[in-house]
């Protein structure tokens, strides 16, 4: 009996974590565009139990958002701010857990979720315990606090 040839299987989960890693170091070495609420605050949304800054690569890009909105006739006020600025300074800054939506509602549009290796360990929030993680910076018996408020884990 003559064995098939096992044809390699491409990893595909690593393949998108190494396309993923590309696309956060061109995002924090890159200038992006964020929208300014009313209060002259960041842009923010609140999905998912996380807040979102919106930030946009470029003019068309926020240009394209506003009218899928329907507000394209509105003049949207804007701060040019670094990426790894977003992500390591004013994303620990919020009260909530948050991240960055990217170009949100283009097809190139891209999600930075508050988690270890996105943002500072101190704004991370895991979708499951780091049984290696022995600092207990955020509690003790299953609780953390962040921001002075509890929350379950």
């Amino acid at each position: 009996m003559n064995p098939q040839p096992q044809r390699a299987i491409p990893d595909t989960t690593a393949e998108a974590r190494r396309e993923f890693a590309v696309l956060l170091g061109e995002f924090r070495r890159t200038p992006v565009l964020v929208p300014l609420a009313a209060g002259g605050g960041l842009w923010t949304a609140d999905r998912g139990g996380v807040r979102w800054i919106f930030a946009f690569s470029h003019e068309a890009a926020l240009s394209r958002f506003a009218h899928a909105r329907g507000e394209a006739h509105r003049t949207w006020e804007y701060r040019t701010v670094l990426g790894a600025r977003l992500l390591d300074v004013m994303v620990p800054t919020l009260a909530v857990p948050a991240g960055v939506a990217l170009d949100a509602g283009s097809d190139d549009g891209a999600l930075f979720p508050p988690v270890r290796g996105i943002v500072p360990d101190t704004a991370a929030i895991d979708l499951e315990d780091d049984k290696d993680d022995q600092d207990d910076r955020h509690g003790v018996g299953g609780r953390y606090e962040r921001d002075g408020g509890r929350h379950e884990r």
